[in-house]
């Protein structure tokens, strides 16, 4: 059957042809899961007991992944796969768990994280921002916090140098603007295609302080403003050490991490 041109089979022979690829799928994510287990195994033999997550590399393996698809694979598809198996991949080398604040988009943050961290994590409510931030302080904690306009949230992470945001939400640039944010104690890397958050309560109008940026070597967008903070999004990755940004407007000020640009290929 295999041998046949495609155009030769039968609905028969198709739906048996899609059977065995499904078994064949299968098995490959099984053995891909297994190597999971092993790596978490060799890390417990080893004694580290940190957070698996590693946001860099997850995006590094998207991206090739997207541009090594066949074009009739759609980008959703592909997408929304490998986030469900990598999520699992995370969960065999040690327990995570989510605390999500959505704000006034509580529906669409859940969502998006739900396609972002897969459907198995757990996901739990929290009342207030500042419960998301404490869970994601905990081993294997992950805060989900929408860009609210009106709770300027980000700002508490200036004093919470171990915490960082690490992805943005949606993961994809088609589906819309930033929506929220996820925090946790993990290092953030350069993925080879990033986006850094950064923070001032400089008074000036964005405008302003967008085009003062830009005069100091960074591309700068606005992504929310509240509480007489704003927070930016600027193009790369920048470290918080960055010499530059002790140029840039503000007292209060300074990097809380950076993340892989939502994908657009």
């Amino acid at each position: 059957m295999a041998d046949k041109p495609p155009e030769t089979l039968s609905l028969d022979d198709v739906r048996q042809r899609i059977d065995a690829i499904d078994d064949q799928v299968l098995s490959l994510i099984a053995e891909r899961a297994g190597l999971a287990s092993s790596v978490a195994k060799a890390k417990r033999a080893r004694g580290e007991l940190s957070f698996g997550l590693r946001p860099a590399r997850e995006a590094q393996i998207l991206r090739r992944l997207l541009l090594a698809k066949d074009p009739s694979v759609s980008t959703e598809v592909v997408i929304g796969l490998w986030r469900q198996i990598m999520a699992d991949s995370l969960a065999r080398q040690g327990a995570f768990h989510i605390s999500l604040w959505g704000g006034n988009n509580l529906v669409r943050t859940v969502e998006l994280a739900r396609i972002r961290f897969g459907a198995g994590v757990a996901i739990r409510g929290a009342a207030r921002p500042d419960d998301a931030i404490s869970a994601a302080k905990t081993l294997g904690g992950v805060g989900v916090l929408a860009l609210a306009s009106t709770t300027p949230w980000w700002g508490k992470l200036l004093a919470e140098p171990k915490l960082n945001v690490f992805a943005s939400l949606p993961c994809l640039r088609r589906w819309g603007p930033h929506t929220a944010l996820a925090v946790a104690q993990v290092e953030v890397e350069p993925s080879g295609r990033d986006e850094t958050f950064w923070v001032t309560d400089a008074p000036q109008q964005a405008p302003v302080l967008i085009e003062h940026l830009g005069t100091i070597g960074f591309a700068a967008e606005l992504l929310a403003d509240a509480g007489g903070l704003k927070l930016f999004v600027l193009a790369g990755y920048v470290q918080r050490d960055d010499e530059r940004l002790k140029l840039a407007p503000g007292k209060l000020k300074g990097v809380i991490g950076a993340a892989s640009a939502p994908f657009d290929v």
